[in-house]
């Protein structure tokens, strides 16, 4: 389930996110960073599968014919017996997902042998797909507090200290996308790299995403606000890239990113006269289409798709409605017989408890 941003969460994200970046640089100070970073591999080579496998399964299951043998197979993990069981893990899958995890551990496997950029850069990007499909903005005001607050962060960070930049360089994990400027002069083994932070994808597209839900809700067909604050991104991204050739020197991409995703957005709204309607608009009231909506959190797992499936399927079936016997209705109403009333009696409560079960079987 996503999990939605408030803006109290976007008031707290850029401190905790200082206390984490000064924790790691304490850590590499600390402590030998060669253990450090065979932790961190290993957990990240784990993460990385699992992303990478949730990705690319709606592409790869275009490729699957028709009479590909798909079996069903459940996970189940439970602690205690008897009433004191408890499901930890009880996840579903099918022989599809099972292939897409192998196709995944290859490059795991590759990257925690090699620790190639291409290898990087497939983790990366599906770790950030993952992050903008699984956090929300719940409006654009909390929005503009998470990104303000971290280009402060940003900032701070890169310039007033080496702290962001001597981590960005010590990690040696997929939590950065990497771009090999000698490639022409080396190919695939290039080793001179310039750096893009996961953060620096992942927190201006969750705002992006949420301006492509504001322009769904508009019902006028178009996606002017997405395609705006999409180019402002593009646009923020080439200045970044523009000053860091010019200076030498690194550059907090959030400086540029996020005056860009915020101001163009503002200004398409001010040019429209929908200012009003883009901040009083509340993400978690609107329902995208084909999005299947849980009234209730039942006990059930499994995968997101057979979940949908199964939803759809119980909201597309027929409502029953009980029987009523006509004359015992009139019976109850007109308790003339007391002798009538007591067969009635009996017989409500008789039929009762067949229904209660068969609700139980």
């Amino acid at each position: 389930m996503p999990e939605t941003i408030t803006s109290r969460d976007a008031a707290r994200f850029p401190i905790i996110a200082s206390c984490t970046l000064l924790g790691l640089y304490l850590f590499f100070k600390i402590f030998s960073q060669e253990y450090i970073n065979l932790l961190l591999s290993m957990y990240f080579f784990v993460l990385g599968i699992l992303a990478l496998s949730h990705t690319i399964s709606p592409f790869m299951n275009k490729f699957f014919p028709a009479s590909f043998p798909n079996r069903q197979y459940q996970l189940l993990f439970t602690q205690g017996s008897g009433e004191n069981k408890e499901e930890i893990i009880n996840y579903e899958f099918d022989t599809k997902d099972l292939v897409c995890l192998g196709l995944s551990s290859i490059v795991g496997v590759w990257y925690l042998l090699r620790k190639h950029w291409i290898a990087n850069n497939l983790f990366g990007l599906a770790f950030s797909l993952n992050g903008v499909e699984l956090l929300h903005l719940n409006n654009v005001s909390t929005g503009c507090i998470l990104l303000g607050g971290l280009f402060i962060y940003d900032v701070f960070w890169v310039f007033g200290t080496n702290v962001m930049v001597t981590v960005a360089k010590s990690f040696e994990a997929p939590i950065k996308l990497v771009f090999p400027q000698d490639l022409l002069e080396k190919g695939l083994e290039a080793d001179n790299f310039a750096m893009l932070g996961l953060g620096d994808i992942v927190i201006p597209g969750i705002f992006i995403a949420l301006l492509l839900r504001f322009d769904i809700s508009l019902k006028k067909n178009t996606h002017t606000y997405f395609y705006t604050s999409f180019a402002a991104y593009i646009f923020g991204l080439g200045l970044t890239i523009f000053i860091m050739h010019i200076f030498k020197h690194a550059q907090p991409a959030l400086l540029y990113l996020v005056p860009a995703c915020i101001g163009f957005p503002v200004l398409v709204a001010l040019a429209k006269g929908e200012v009003t309607e883009m901040f009083s608009y509340e993400s978690s009231a609107e329902i995208l289409p084909h999005t299947p909506r849980l009234t209730h959190f039942p006990t059930v797992s499994g995968s997101p798709a057979s979940l949908a499936d199964s939803m759809q399927q119980k909201l597309a079936g027929p409502r029953r409605r009980r029987p009523q016997n006509p004359s015992a209705i009139y019976e109850e109403s007109n308790p003339k017989d007391p002798a009538a009333v007591t067969e009635s009696k009996e017989g409500t409560e008789a039929s009762a408890s067949k229904g209660l079960e068969k609700k139980e079987k």
